[in-house]
């Protein structure tokens, strides 16, 4: 199976972290540990996450802007529009946690003012980064379980009750874009491009919190059938990812729950299979995420050519799709019937490079698209 390949950390930034919720004290100590200067600022929280890290306060989001070369955005979904927005604007770099925007509309603004200040956005896709994925994405790519034919990923835990506006879909999108979206956007970037979506959704309160079920099927334009399960239950349920991946050659398959890495079912194979890789050294996959994304805002002043050796695996434009899937999933719930879509032809609408399915050649280098 492929190595990753070790980067050098990038050259300090001043990043400035708007929001001071669960994301940004997992994002904080990545930044910190490249060595970046942070400044915070947020309703509630500012001076106990900076205090935590060694950053310290702005007193109001214009200030932050004043003195930081990058705008990492880890306020609540429904906001992500307005600030990040602000953020590309005054010519600030973004980084913004996932979904890029609320709606399909929100994400595809921002890609457009990212495009019209010349500055660079990514989407806070962390899953690309988790070693367990990105292993298992080169190692389709590279052809080890043949013409992949189904991928199954799961996702759950308990309901996010630390905030409320999760519980409002207006707001949060509810499972399937705020938790989901991880997946569905991650089966795109194995798979190839999508054809159809079709979802189903039960819903039920429980001692007055909300638990969700939702299953999407995706269709991939290279033959490809991806199913997505996510799970927002009760407050005992452990935190739990899955992935099973199948082709015409083997079998690639992940449990948080009960493994230490990637197994593979590969011929040959000996009595009990073997574990590949070796079990991940431990770095955070927000470190790794932030490494990447740091190198690239280093790189340049403005937004990157799709051809620079720095340019992300993830994009704009991933976060676009990704949040258009989510909306053909609601889409499908709602119709109780299949979405079609062809986010091919969306790629190439919106200036980018489709992702090819995995059984064409040459694809273990390949990026995102624009």
């Amino acid at each position: 199976m492929p190595a990753l390949p070790a980067l050098p950390a990038p050259p300090p930034l001043t990043v400035g972290l708007v929001g001071a919720g669960g994301m940004a004290r997992a994002h904080a100590p990545a930044w910190r540990a490249l060595g970046t200067e942070l400044v915070v600022h947020s309703v509630d929280g500012a001076a106990e996450l900076a205090a935590a890290h060694d950053g310290r306060v702005a007193a109001s989001f214009d200030e932050l802007l004043d003195v930081v070369d990058v705008v990492d955005v880890v306020t609540p979904t429904p906001t992500h529009l307005e600030v990040a927005s602000a953020a590309l604007a005054a010519g600030r770099h973004v980084l913004c946690e996932k979904p890029l925007g609320r709606t399909a509309a929100d994400a595809l603004a921002l890609l457009e003012a990212a495009r019209a200040a010349d500055r660079q956005l990514y989407p806070g896709h962390v899953v690309r980064y988790f070693p367990e994925y990105a292993l298992m994405r080169a190692a389709v790519h590279a052809g080890e379980i043949g013409t992949p034919a189904v991928l199954r990923f799961a996702r759950g835990g308990a309901f996010p009750s630390w905030s409320p506006w999760f519980a409002d879909d207006a707001r949060s999108g509810g499972v399937v874009l705020d938790l989901m979206v991880h997946d569905l956007d991650v089966a795109r970037w194995v798979a190839g491009e999508v054809t159809s979506v079709f979802a189903t959704r039960r819903s039920l309160e429980e001692d007055g919190a909300p638990h969700t079920l939702a299953h999407v099927v995706l269709t991939h334009a290279g033959g490809a059938i991806t199913h997505v399960r996510g799970l927002w239950g009760a407050p005992h349920t452990a935190f739990r990812t899955s992935f099973h991946v199948a082709g015409d050659a083997g079998v690639l398959r992940f449990d948080s729950a009960t493994s230490g890495g990637v197994r593979s079912d590969l011929p040959p194979v000996p009595t009990g299979g073997l574990a590949r890789p070796a079990p991940a050294a431990g770095e955070s996959p927000y470190l790794t995420e932030i490494r990447e994304l740091a190198r690239a805002f280093a790189a340049s002043p403005t937004a990157l050519p799709a051809d620079h050796p720095l340019r992300p695996r993830v994009s704009a434009l991933d976060g676009v799709v990704a949040v258009e899937l989510a909306e053909a999933a609601l889409t499908s719930i709602d119709a109780g019937e299949p979405v079609a879509v062809d986010t091919a032809a969306r790629v190439r609408e919106l200036g980018g490079t489709p992702h090819p399915p995995p059984d064409t050649p040459a694809l273990a280098a390949a990026g995102s698209p624009v």
